[in-house]
């Protein structure tokens, strides 16, 4: 059986390869890749090579938005079977280290993420981890929506890491795909209000699709809010950000600018004594993300706006600069 991948050969360099199928040991699980979301750290990687201290070194296999069916399970797994139809949290922590004992799990200094270097990620057909990084999902949910989950889990803790309170009003800064994710999860977990912000038209007219407040990034209102849940990574888009929110406000950096250091207005988060915390991956969000969305309490409708087979890889990682109204490309990896 052929288990055929899409492989980074070097920048905005795509081939197609063919890598041994895996065979589950105890604990581990195969499953056949069905849909897999790009995201802007995979679109970075193939343009650059690098995010930060993470650099690509020889070939390299991207894609960590994860969803497909489980075909084999190995010895001891009694969570998944085969024929589960599955969405994949894409880090495997070692669960014994300090991190991991203390329930962070996922700031496990050992944690093997797919698609960070030097793991491979999962633009691939059959897929070997940890069977404990499977989670089912319903009839319901379709293999696009499994994919989702794992941008949805950003927005879920980010809202968690805001200490997201029922009726708080909350302002979304950037509305691409984990901005409206963002705003989906603070609007299920009982916010007041959201209000998105962007300098896309298509962006904010998505957003409002969904039911939520928008502002175009260049002409603000003065409303203050309580929460702050910043996607966007726009250059000073933080510190105005911050300052409106209410005295005791609260704020989450889920986009991370390129710039090393952000300039913050220190006196004014002082005064109001604002709380800002930081926002790396996601905890225990699965099982939630899935109820969610199973119950219709999350909306994902709008958010796949391109879908191509593994061969158009490139051309998948290529779609946010070349379709101006483009939220997120989805890649089916059985197509080749």
């Amino acid at each position: 059986m052929a288990n055929t991948a899409a492989v980074m050969t070097g920048l905005n360099s795509i081939e197609l390869q063919d890598r041994p199928m895996p065979e589950p040991g105890p604990g581990q699980a195969v499953v056949r890749v069905e849909a897999v979301g790009v995201c802007g750290s995979d679109v970075a990687y193939y343009r650059y090579g690098k995010i930060g201290p993470f650099v690509v070194q020889g070939d390299f296999i991207l894609g960590h938005e994860v969803s497909g069916q489980i075909v084999a399970v190995g010895d001891g797994v009694t969570n998944v079977r085969a024929g589960d139809r599955v969405a994949v949290e894409p880090g495997t922590p070692d669960r014994t280290c300090d991190q991991c004992r203390a329930g962070r799990y996922h700031l496990c200094p050992n944690l093997e993420f797919l698609a960070t270097p030097p793991y491979d990620g999962a633009l691939l057909q059959y897929l070997l981890m940890d069977a404990r990084c499977y989670f089912p999902i319903p009839d319901s949910m379709s293999y696009e929506d499994g994919a989702l989950i794992e941008p949805l889990s950003v927005g879920l803790w980010g809202c968690q890491r805001a200490s997201l309170r029922p009726g708080d009003d909350v302002l979304v800064t950037g509305a691409g795909p984990v901005g409206l994710l963002a705003a989906e999860s603070a609007r299920a977990l009982g916010a007041g209000s959201v209000t998105l912000t962007d300098l896309s038209e298509y962006r904010l007219g998505v957003a409002a699709s969904h039911g939520f407040t928008t502002e175009h990034s260049g002409s603000p209102t003065d409303r203050t809010f309580d929460v702050l849940l910043e996607c966007s990574g726009a250059n000073g888009v933080l510190a105005a950000a911050l300052a409106r929110l209410h005295e005791a406000g609260r704020a989450a950096v889920i986009g991370l600018s390129k710039a090393e250091a952000v300039p913050l207005p220190l006196s004014m988060l002082n005064w109001k004594e604002i709380s800002i915390s930081m926002v790396n991956r996601y905890n225990n969000t699965w099982p939630l993300g899935i109820d969610l969305v199973s119950s219709g309490r999350i909306n994902l409708a709008g958010l796949v706006t391109h879908e191509f087979s593994l061969a158009q890889t490139a051309a998948a990682l290529d779609n946010t600069s070349t379709e101006p109204e483009s939220l997120k490309a989805m890649i089916y990896p059985q197509r080749t």
